[in-house]
């Protein structure tokens, strides 16, 4: 009987052993990675030419601005200067004009602001769009489970090893892709 007990203790501890090892081998290590999303944007060629699209339209159009606030300015000036020679009534007739001139021109200042911001953001918005999708296709392509986003203003990532950074990698294909891309345009 003991002998029995004996052996059925072997065989269970064998078997149980056996099933350890097959759950063991059915988890797998999920490969993961991270983009550091600050780096991406400042280094990928389409985030840069969306900037430097909007900075030179903003300087453009603010030289026009800036040629009306000089001339405005001019007036303001001569403004003072004329005002004791032509007379009160005239001041203020002409102090008024002013005003409203100086509240167009603030207005039309925070305008302009605001269409390059919305402008440059709707760009800027599909640059992020293509990048995330790029991304997703390199990540079942490479078989990534996850890849993480981090950055400057968005640090999901608190600590990684320096391996897990395809960053890099991400940015050179990226800058491929659009360079071939603005070859075919």
């Amino acid at each position: 009987m003991k002998k029995i007990v004996v052996i059925l203790a072997i065989a269970i501890s064998i078997v149980s052993c056996n099933n350890g090892e097959k759950s063991e081998t059915k988890v797998k290590e999920l490969k993961t990675a991270y983009v550091d999303t600050s780096v991406l944007m400042k280094e990928y060629t389409a985030a840069k030419d969306v900037e430097a699209k909007y900075k030179a339209k903003g300087e453009e159009k603010g030289r026009q601005l800036q040629a009306e606030i000089n001339r405005f300015k001019q007036e303001a000036q001569n403004f003072q200067a004329q005002a004791q020679a032509n007379g009160q009534e005239w001041a203020q007739k002409k102090g008024a004009e002013l005003q409203r001139r100086e509240q167009q021109l603030a207005q039309a200042q925070q305008m302009l602001a605001q269409q390059l911001q919305q402008e440059g953001g709707v760009e800027m918005d599909s640059v992020i769009v293509g990048v995330k999708k790029f991304i997703k296709g390199y990540g079942k392509e490479k078989g990534y489970a996850y890849i993480y986003g981090t950055g400057d203003s968005n640090a999901t990532i608190l600590y990684a090893e320096d391996k897990a950074d395809i960053t890099k990698e991400i940015v050179k294909l990226l800058n491929e892709k659009y360079k071939a891309s603005a070859a075919k345009k």
